[in-house]
């Protein structure tokens, strides 16, 4: 998405060296997201993710340093004029609703899916206080058709998409558009976009070679099923030698070249908010 926009490079990571070492830096933005942090911040404390809530705090201190760089006024305007997105909600589900017995005894998927929009709102509430106007934020994908997902509660039955899991999906989807218009009501100069990530990925595991792929079911990573984050590298036993083919780079997210066809999609969806 960054490339697709013209820009010249990614965000730097906000707590990395880079971002910490030199605040001019941070005038082209920063990165706060952190693996495995959910809309829960339980789900952000089982995996030692930063939370939403934390990713705030540094992003209010973001902030003040780049006032003490630019100038109020200044910092100001790069607060409201920027684009801030927002992707969370898989690791609520598949890495903790999902094997996590005692929450999946108190809530119904329909439930679950109600109890995450609380966190959200108060998300998007503080964002907005903060000074943002230009939210994106992604739906869930469909998360039946993930490789881990497949592997651990696909049942053995022939390797298709969960179709429980992807129902779940599309009633959060479904909540999360509903939750986010609901914040436009409230706030009249505020662009929020909610990102379908849904239908792009899904067409492209159902049909991987119309988009120049030719795996969408196994990961390219390791032995591509349930390894993520550190586990996969280009040098771990198993991962493939052509990631390109593949619509997975390992059990949870998709390769770069799948995250570039996504990437066009959201795009398209999205230009309000950089108009």
């Amino acid at each position: 998405a960054v490339e697709s926009l013209g820009l010249s490079s990614y965000p730097p990571a906000y707590l990395s060296e880079e971002a910490q070492s030199d605040n001019r830096t941070l005038l082209h933005g920063a990165n706060f997201a952190s693996g495995a942090a959910g809309y829960l911040d339980a789900t952000a404390a089982l995996y030692g993710a930063i939370s939403l809530g934390r990713q705030l705090d540094y992003f209010k201190e973001y902030q003040s340093k780049v006032a003490a760089v630019a100038g109020e006024k200044r910092a100001a305007a790069l607060t409201s004029g920027s684009i801030y997105v927002v992707s969370a909600g898989t690791s609520d589900y598949v890495q903790n609703y999902y094997v996590n017995a005692m929450l999946a005894a108190a809530y119904t998927p329909d439930q679950f899916a109600d109890a995450l929009m609380q966190p959200f709102t108060a998300f998007v509430e503080r964002l907005y206080g903060l000074g943002a106007r230009r939210i994106g934020v992604t739906s869930l994908p469909p998360m039946g058709c993930l490789p881990a997902s497949v592997t651990l509660f696909g049942g053995g039955g022939g390797g298709g998409c969960v179709e429980r899991l992807n129902n779940d999906s599309l009633t959060f989807n479904a909540k999360l558009q509903a939750a986010s218009d609901a914040a436009k009501k409230r706030h009249s100069d505020l662009k929020l976009v909610v990102f379908d990530i849904y239908n792009p990925l899904l067409n492209l595991v159902a049909d991987p070679m119309s988009a120049g792929f030719f795996e969408s079911r196994r990961a390219c990573c390791g032995t591509g099923t349930i390894e993520t984050s550190v586990l996969c590298h280009q040098g771990a036993p198993g991962t493939c030698a052509n990631a390109t083919g593949y619509v997975f780079w390992d059990g949870f997210h998709p390769t770069d070249a799948a995250n570039k066809v996504l990437a066009d999609a959201l795009l398209l969806q999205g230009l309000q908010l950089i108009s």
